[in-house]
């Protein structure tokens, strides 16, 4: 497996995988290259038990709180801490230095508090409509690959809000073309097994375009929220 793969297998997961022999700014770009493969593979291993779930217990909620469960225990909550540090720091209305001040603390706000509940609840509910139209597994897996792919698209630009830790390590590593690529990847493959049914019942041209739009959405709202922060 290759060094940068290892990397962003073992910093993005809970998975005990050998890390590199040296850590540079050149491997960890490597790393965020491959971040959105690592997000599919964690999408997959959310998508199961969602699937699972509904099909021997016929809940739609269940189903998308456990893969949802499933996911931030696969990730050791990464995503989920991240979030509260930032709505932290954004909503202390501090300078630049302050807010970081606030992002580094250990303790979780009650803004970041009501940030993760919230999303949890709007995740598990927009997932459970999926499920209850048959497309919780592929939304999901998308989703979690779109999310990662965020992550790539934000150490390709921008620079880092300090000269130290792992932003600075990772900031403008990742070459511009990359976070394309990986876009219309994800963007061809959504539309392509939404158009394809794979229940049989035909082309669903509409559908398709929705799967289409739906990582390119979601990438625009992070670049203002990049942009922003």
């Amino acid at each position: 497996m290759p060094e940068g793969l290892r990397l962003a297998v073992t910093t993005l997961t809970v998975a005990r995988v050998r890390g590199p022999r040296q850590l540079d700014r050149r491997t960890a770009g490597q790393a965020m290259t491959w971040a959105p493969l690592v997000g599919l593979l964690l999408g997959l291993g959310g998508a199961g038990p969602v699937f699972l779930v509904r099909y021997f217990s016929g809940q739609n909620l269940l189903g998308a709180i456990v893969g949802l469960t499933v996911l931030a225990l696969l990730t050791r909550g990464l995503h989920l801490d991240g979030l509260a540090d930032l709505v932290d720091g954004l909503a202390s209305y501090r300078d630049p230095e302050g807010t970081r001040a606030v992002m580094r603390s250990p303790e979780i706000g009650p803004m970041g508090t009501v940030a993760v509940v919230l999303t949890f609840l709007l995740q598990a509910t927009a997932l459970s409509a999926c499920v209850g139209h048959g497309r919780g597994t592929a939304s999901l897996v998308l989703a979690v690959a779109t999310g990662r792919l965020a992550v790539t698209a934000a150490c390709s630009r921008l620079p880092a809000a300090t000269a130290e830790g792992l932003g600075a390590l990772v900031a403008g590593t990742v070459r511009p073309w990359v976070p394309w690529v990986w876009a219309a990847a994800l963007v061809s493959a959504a539309y392509g097994y939404a158009y394809v049914d794979p229940d049989g019942r035909g082309p669903m041209p509409t559908t398709a375009i929705q799967y289409a739009a739906a990582p390119l959405v979601a990438l625009a709202v992070t670049w203002v929220l990049r942009r922003h922060a």
